[in-house]
């Protein structure tokens, strides 16, 4: 385990003008955002910039991936006045990029897929003019759920791959790296804008991540994020290495290379980090 953080990743500052807007609102409304529940360092920027994740269908995942901060416990039905609150906390706020995700959902016959299909078309209802990007689960691998999505047209389609093949029985259980490059292909075929990303530090060989990223590209993925892996407590998987702000520019370049039309790679990127722009 890695004690200690290195100077490039001395924690950001979290509080701010627009954390303490947003907070007030976000809890009248009754809405949660991945941001806060996922521990991201990101949020004061993120929120200051007029964007933020929400997460839908509860805050307790059914999965138990190693790396990730949220809860485990038996997850609620569906709420129907979910994307009704989700729209009303972006209209107050103001937001024109929204970002919509969820826990994963295996209890659930569509995997909550019928859940984002209703959240978009409240955003698209109360903020006309706004960009939708929806993050969003393997939902098992059925081609009906992704369908559902698909058809409501998001502006941008995320499925995160998270980590490289070998590590997905320790840091992924129940995620298969094949079906999430099958989700990816099929929201490619359909004109979907896609998006994908991965967390470095987690065990992984460099030679690895590039393989990851040449199965992105070949799958037509139009974005790409990769960030450093922070383990959010000592619960959690701990952090194999620290990977350097020049290794991360050196993956942008490559990545390039490769044919995405947008990379961001650094230890502070996540998958919706600056997604507005």
């Amino acid at each position: 385990m890695l004690d200690h953080l290195p100077p490039w990743l001395i924690p950001r500052h979290r509080k701010g003008p627009a954390l303490e807007r947003m907070t007030p609102v976000l809890r009248r409304c009754g809405v949660a955002t991945i941001c806060e529940a996922a521990r991201c360092p990101n949020v004061g920027e993120c929120f200051a910039a007029g964007t933020a994740t929400f997460l839908i269908l509860g805050d307790n995942c059914t999965r138990r991936c190693t790396y990730c901060a949220v809860g485990h416990a038996a997850p609620q039905p569906p709420d129907p006045a979910e994307p009704a609150r989700i729209a009303a906390a972006a209209r107050e706020l103001g937001l024109d990029y929204v970002v919509v995700t969820s826990v994963t959902r295996d209890d659930l016959p569509d995997g909550g897929a019928g859940q984002f299909a209703e959240t978009i078309g409240a955003l698209r209802e109360a903020l006309p003019a706004a960009r939708i990007e929806t993050l969003i689960p393997d939902f098992g691998g059925d081609l009906a759920a992704m369908a559902r999505v698909f058809e409501a047209q998001p502006d941008v389609l995320g499925h995160n791959v998270e980590t490289v093949p070998r590590l997905y029985a320790e840091v992924r259980p129940g995620a298969d790296y094949g079906r999430s490059l099958d989700l990816l292909r099929a929201a490619v075929r359909v004109g979907l804008r896609t998006k994908s990303g991965a967390m470095l530090g987690l065990g992984e060989e460099p030679d690895e991540v590039r393989e990851m990223m040449q199965d992105l590209a070949a799958a037509g993925v139009d974005v790409l994020t990769l960030g450093q892996y922070l383990q959010p407590t000592r619960r959690h998987r701990s952090v194999r290495r620290y990977i350097e702000p020049q290794e991360f520019a050196a993956l942008e370049r490559e990545a390039r290379i490769m044919g995405f039309g947008e990379v961001r790679a650094g230890p502070f990127v996540r998958s919706s980090y600056r997604a507005g722009q």
